[in-house]
């Protein structure tokens, strides 16, 4: 009789605010999927579906038509061959360094992280400009090499060694990143096992230490992969000049080449390269399935290797030297460089001048309007990213369910897919989003921030929920025991713990929006120019000194802002504690 009455009040006076709570909490869901599903799914599936249509009907003429050319072949050749090489290397590389800092007692360490993260902090195409200057006829490696005896040469950077070369330079920080934790959490009691065992050393290493951290090893070597098959940037400059075409690089020749099929073929190629991407998470998915996982709770920091002090500073001078030269040389032969006249003239005082920085700053007004231009794409990327990307986060944190996980994994294949191939999406989803309805975005400004903000907001939702895995979850039970709700809870106990894990994925973004090249190659136009697509069009034009004289100033700014950031971390960190 009860729940009859009850069923009847329920009648007369509505559905109670709980079934409105619950049916509205599954509109607002199903409402959020959606709007992932049209701007993060979509638009691959409209590029995957473009490739196979001709004329309205179904056909496979376009991809007949590409894989039937010779240049086709060559191309997937010449990618393969330096997206391999160039992995290996970053491997080779960044396990070399994250095993070295992470057992072996040597001084610097911090120090020399820092070195190891510059590569990667500075954008790729102005690392490339620094290494040509570096290499070039007027730098250094030419000076030194003209006081030796004998008719050496300097290496040549334009070919697939050079490329490879500064791809593997570029990207082996990612695989330190992802491996020197890894190694760190390996107990110690199993290496002291290994030796009662008899093994040495290098076998302990061979036998113990490296299947332990082959997931860290695999993830950074996948994310190498991926950039490595994603860059734009250092083929487009040195690859061009040799007529080295990789698959990024001949998508960007289709496309702006304006032929009668070249969208068309644009999209077979970028469904090849995204294949390749594809195999390359495949074969890390099998090799983490293989692994098995034994690590401590705690990250141990502390040395296990100590050497004698003959050979630990030859390893510290060996490592210094490395640092340097693949670094800080590059950069600063590129700012030297970067204030004589003319392009292949001596580095003398008397071809020195600001002439070039005067018409990048003040004679040509495409290098201010580009830097306005960056900023407010990476403020605006940043602003959107740190919102949506923090609601989500805290949602996946809070409901943990298939509907978050399966928005995260939407939102993170638009930064998984190679640039060239994204670029694509945004082309063919915006230009006609319904069928007959053109809304003009399109060759504007707005398709880059589109882009932008689709492309990177995995970015700050990776911090953010990074941040939120590290609170404590009884500083929350403790926070509404005391009073302290809503607002107040955020602002007094959240926040202060939060902000350095969300604030860091917002720099990540910044990063990454103001120097970003490979999306807008195929996306700027007229008055929408970025600083990226400046440089490129300068060093592709020939004018070298005015590329360099650019890129100097913007690597001191993003060494200049991120020197403010460590310190102000320091400060907030400060802060925190004497709250505590």
């Amino acid at each position: 009789m009860i729940v009859k009455h009850s069923m009847m009040e329920e009648r007369r006076t509505g559905p109670s605010s709980f079934s409105l709570f619950f049916h509205s909490k599954k509109l607002y869901k199903g409402l959020g999927l959606l709007l992932v599903f049209l701007f993060f799914l979509l638009p691959v599936l409209r590029l995957i579906w473009l490739s196979f249509v001709k004329e309205g009907s179904l056909t496979l003429h376009y991809y007949a038509e590409v894989l039937k050319e010779q240049a086709t072949w060559v191309t997937v050749q010449n990618t393969l061959v330096i997206v391999l090489g160039s992995t290996f290397l970053a491997l080779f590389l960044g396990v070399m360094f994250a095993w070295v800092v992470a057992y072996v007692h040597i001084r610097g360490k911090r120090a020399m992280q820092l070195f190891i993260f510059l590569p990667f902090v500075i954008p790729s195409y102005i690392t490339t400009l620094a290494w040509t200057q570096f290499f070039g006829g007027s730098g250094p490696v030419a000076a030194v090499l003209s006081w030796l005896p004998g008719d050496l040469q300097v290496p040549n950077l334009y070919s697939i060694g050079g490329i490879l070369l500064l791809l593997g330079l570029s990207h082996y920080p990612l695989v330190y990143l992802f491996t020197v934790n890894v190694f760190r959490k390996i107990p110690r009691d199993l290496e002291e096992a290994a030796a009662t065992s008899g093994l040495s050393k290098k076998q302990a290493l061979r036998k113990v230490v490296l299947p332990l951290a082959l997931p860290g090893i695999a993830s950074g070597g996948l994310i190498a992969f991926l950039s490595n098959l994603d860059n734009f940037g250092i083929p487009a400059f040195l690859g061009t000049p040799a007529n080295i075409r990789v698959l990024s690089t001949y998508i960007y020749e289709q496309v702006v080449g304006f032929g009668p099929e070249a969208f068309s073929r644009a999209a077979v190629l970028s469904v090849m390269l995204g294949g390749i991407a594809l195999m390359g998470t495949v074969l890390q998915w099998m090799i983490l399935r293989r692994s098995r996982v034994t690590e401590t709770v705690r990250s141990d920091s502390s040395p296990r290797i100590f050497l004698e002090p003959v050979k630990q500073k030859l390893l510290e001078g060996a490592l210094w030297t490395f640092l340097l030269m693949t670094s800080l040389m590059p950069l600063v032969a590129m700012g030297a460089l970067s204030l004589i006249s003319a392009y292949g003239v001596p580095f003398t005082f008397e071809n020195l001048s600001f002439k070039n920085y005067e018409h990048v700053f003040f004679t040509d007004s495409k290098p201010l309007a580009a830097l306005s231009n960056s900023l407010q794409l990476a403020l605006v990327t940043v602003a959107i990213c740190l919102v949506l990307g923090t609601v989500f986060a805290y949602l996946r944190f809070k409901s943990p369910g298939w509907s978050t996980r399966a928005a995260e994994l939407f939102m993170t294949i638009p930064y998984a897919l190679p640039g060239t191939v994204f670029a694509l999406c945004m082309i063919f989803m915006w230009m006609e989003p319904v069928p007959g309805w053109n809304p003009g975005i399109y060759g504007t400004v707005w398709i880059l921030f589109i882009s932008y903000a689709t492309r990177f907001l995995v970015l700050q939702i990776r911090g953010s929920y990074t941040a939120f895995l590290q609170i404590d979850p009884s500083m929350d039970e403790a926070a509404r025991t005391s009073g302290a709700r809503g607002w107040v809870k955020w602002r007094k106990i959240l926040l202060p713990l939060l902000f350095p894990g969300i604030l860091g994925g917002a720099l990540l973004v910044f990063l990454m929006a103001l120097t970003e090249l490979t999306v807008s190659s195929l996306l700027w136009s007229s008055g929408s120019e970025t600083v990226g697509v400046v440089i490129f069009g300068y060093e592709q034009a020939g004018y070298s000194t005015y590329s360099t004289a650019f890129s100097t100033v913007l690597v001191l700014g993003i060494l200049l802002g991120g020197s403010l950031f460590m310190i102000f971390g320091k400060l907030w960190d400060r802060k925190v504690l004497k709250a505590k």
